[in-house]
């Protein structure tokens, strides 16, 4: 088999990759480990930027996203002083961000998928990556009993941060850094109204909490747990009794309790590999960095990557030598721009077991200095709806 692009994963970055190629008549082979059902039941992020809106624009994907997303123009910060309300449009002249789902993203791409007619394999088993040192890489994978092989131009590793993309890599030729946080969220996501018709991230002294939506009937409610706390412990009424505790008073009475749809505790860590490109090979997405969820960032980067990994594959296929490393240098730029807002983010809003009044004391200052400068909201502001590509 002989494609121009392989892509390993069929997430969000590894569709929307696939997809942009596509409409620019470059052909490609996606292919993923787990089941297409498997990939469509991950709950994740459900922010997206305006430079997000575009790719899929841009990727032929974003029909329902226009129909059922809800813009929102700013959110809200509640702390031990008050509430404090993030203006998104005014600093920004306009911009906005937009409450969509990121399964219902995976979903739309799909559809834009199969409605091209572009071959996707799941439950690829035992996937390799050779040769991409050369000029002529390859992918080798199993489909039961058979063991298949595609040859290519240019290999992208999209399939997140425990995929066989980044391990491929020669360890002399990355570096990685990460930072890992004593704490994880645990979300539950319930067919409720939400409690407010903007996002509420909550600094408490019982730990952080987020209020956050899918649609006007579907809710996703966040609570700050120690690392290695177990999902089963939590009760949907424990749950619901934490997150009001940590609201003010008003926004607790409001959140509307139900059954949950799921409930999952998710680790928060930063992680950035450095360089992108190894040879014909280059990483997007979770292969490529991983940023806690805080600033709603995650999703965000990965289209962000796919925009100029996008770029880079058209040039490269069209002769230019330098387009792949210039891929690097460009994502990673704003890959660590994200990372250092999504640290912040999680820094000012969470507590962490043991600080000390120091620590306390700065938070509290940090806090009070948003709330009184206009031009740091505006920074905040800048950064949540995305900086330019």
């Amino acid at each position: 088999m002989r494609v121009q692009v392989a892509i390993i994963g069929a997430g969000p970055a590894g569709l929307m990759l696939g997809q942009l190629l596509h409409r620019a008549g470059i052909d490609t082979l996606i292919l993923e480990r787990r089941s297409q059902a498997h990939v469509l039941s991950r709950i994740r992020a459900g922010i997206l930027e305006e430079g997000t809106a575009d790719v899929l624009r841009r990727a032929g994907a974003a029909e329902r996203f226009a129909r059922e997303a809800l813009r929102h123009e700013g959110f809200e910060i509640a702390h031990p002083g008050g509430r404090l309300r993030i203006d998104l449009g005014g600093p920004t002249g306009g911009k906005a961000v937009h409450v969509y789902g990121q399964t219902e993203v995976t979903a739309d791409l799909m559809a834009a998928r199969r409605a091209a007619g572009a071959p996707t394999v799941y439950e690829a088993e035992d996937v390799e990556i050779c040769d991409f040192a050369g000029a002529r890489p390859r992918v080798a994978w199993r489909e039961g009993a058979l063991r298949r092989e595609a040859r290519c131009d240019l290999i992208a590793g999209c399939d997140g941060f425990r995929g066989v993309s980044r391990a491929s890599a020669p360890p002399a030729a990355l570096t990685t850094f990460e930072r890992a946080y004593p704490f994880g969220w645990l979300g539950l996501l319930a067919d409720v109204p939400p409690c407010a018709p903007e996002l509420i991230y909550a600094s408490h002294a019982r730990g952080f909490a987020l209020c956050s939506m899918r649609s006007p009937s579907r809710s996703r409610y966040y609570i700050q747990v120690p690392a290695g706390e177990r999902v089963e412990s939590w009760s949907d009424q424990r749950f619901w009794d934490e997150l009001r505790a940590r609201l003010p008073k008003t926004a607790g009475e409001a959140v509307v309790t139900g059954p949950a749809l799921e409930k999952s505790i998710a680790p928060l860590r930063s992680f950035v590999a450095e360089p992108l490109v190894f040879g014909r090979l280059a990483l997007a997405g979770d292969a490529a960095h991983i940023v806690p969820p805080t600033g709603a960032k995650g999703l965000n980067l990965a289209a962000s990557d796919v925009h100029y990994l996008a770029e880079a594959a058209e040039a490269t296929l069209a002769g230019e030598a330098a387009a792949l490393a210039d891929y690097s240098r460009r994502a990673l730029a704003r890959i660590w721009k994200a990372e250092r807002f999504s640290w912040w983010m999680t820094t000012l809003l969470h507590t962490f077991e043991g600080e000390d009044g120091f620590s306390v004391r700065l938070r509290e200052a940090e806090l009070a200095g948003l709330c009184g400068s206009a031009a740091r909201r505006a920074e905040v502001a800048e950064n949540y709806v995305g900086l330019p590509f």
